[in-house]
């Protein structure tokens, strides 16, 4: 990017995005485990705790049940609370207040009551981390109706769409991964834009084949989409943004065009993000000698040794590969 642009990475958009909030808005609070250390956190919530008080950056001890609790009854109670889990796989502990609760209650009492409540589920995998610290558990939660769920994929979306998150007086999974955070993108100031209003988005045009993917997936098939552009090979790449609930109107509108289907997702193909985009597409297009196609992790626990893991996670060159056999079959 040229010297004279501001830019912005994606840490740096989740930062702003609450310091957004917590100005603007004297009603949103935080809680959690780690949110001043680096090695929690990266550096997504850096210095807040000075500027704006551990009256509202609580730094909670090590128990997500109860944390996730304390900030859904926080969220009924008046104000609009954000719970951080540093480890998505960790979140799973609180499963009880995030599914029988906090989901459900809006449906349980007839609309009358509001539940602000955003829960940050951050992905941390890679480096030897091995199976008990490197989980993508997007599909679990996409499942649960009354649960929105949010996975951004640029800088800037990774801001917005955690100040619409926040602002939403519906709950609200909002995921980030870690190895989105250096990814760089232009400055624009921060806007409001109402969750529901928020649709997907397409980043690449072309008429060979569709993409459909999220968070970084996106940033790995825009990577090889560039490759791809080098061979002749043009795609519609199109980034949900939102899983829950699952827009399809834009992806139907590709498929229809380019005829080709690839859903790209982190996590775990058996029962995953995936093969819901196909199932739903699948079921609206009307196209001769459609056969769509998935990408997504083995269905295996992830390896802990540096050379498994660079054959477990997904890379640009899986992408490039099976958009290949697609074409040429």
């Amino acid at each position: 990017m040229s010297n004279n642009k501001k830019i912005i990475k994606y840490s740096e958009g989740i930062r702003e995005g609450f310091e957004y909030l917590l100005s603007n808005y004297e009603e949103v609070c935080l809680m959690g485990q780690g949110l001043w250390s680096p090695w929690y956190v990266g550096n997504t919530m850096n210095d807040l705790e000075n500027q704006f008080g551990k009256e509202r950056i609580l730094d909670t001890p090590v128990s997500e049940n109860s944390t996730t609790g304390m900030a859904l009854g926080a969220a009924i109670t008046g104000l609009k609370t954000v719970v951080v889990h540093p480890r998505m796989d960790f979140m799973i502990l609180a499963s009880d207040q995030i599914v029988n609760q906090a989901s459900k209650w809006q449906s349980m009492l007839g609309g009358e009551i509001e539940v602000p409540l955003t829960i940050r589920g951050i992905i941390n995998r890679g480096g030897e981390q091995g199976a008990q610290h490197s989980q993508a558990l997007q599909s679990w939660y996409a499942h649960i109706p009354g649960l929105r769920v949010v996975m951004p994929s640029t800088p800037l979306d990774a801001r917005d769409l955690l100040i619409s998150s926040v602002l939403c007086n519906d709950p609200v999974l909002y995921i980030d991964d870690r190895w989105c955070y250096d990814q760089e993108e232009e400055y624009l100031p921060p806007k409001e834009i109402k969750l529901q209003n928020i649709t997907p988005v397409l980043l690449n045009e072309g008429d060979d084949l569709t993409i459909v993917s999220s968070s970084y997936s996106t940033l790995l098939s825009k990577l090889a989409i560039d490759d791809l552009k080098k061979e002749g090979i043009n795609i519609d790449l199109i980034d949900l943004r939102i899983l829950n609930p699952l827009n399809i109107d834009l992806a139907c509108k590709s498929v229809q065009k380019t005829g080709r289907l690839l859903a790209v997702d982190g996590g775990w193909l058996n029962y995953g993000v995936s093969a819901e985009i196909i199932a739903s597409i699948s079921e609206r297009v009307k196209i001769k000698n459609y056969l769509p196609q998935r990408l997504a992790l083995k269905s295996s626990p992830a390896p802990t040794s540096k050379y498994l893991e660079k054959d477990y996670y997904l890379n640009k060159d899986d992408i490039i590969k099976k958009v290949l056999s697609m074409i040429n079959s």
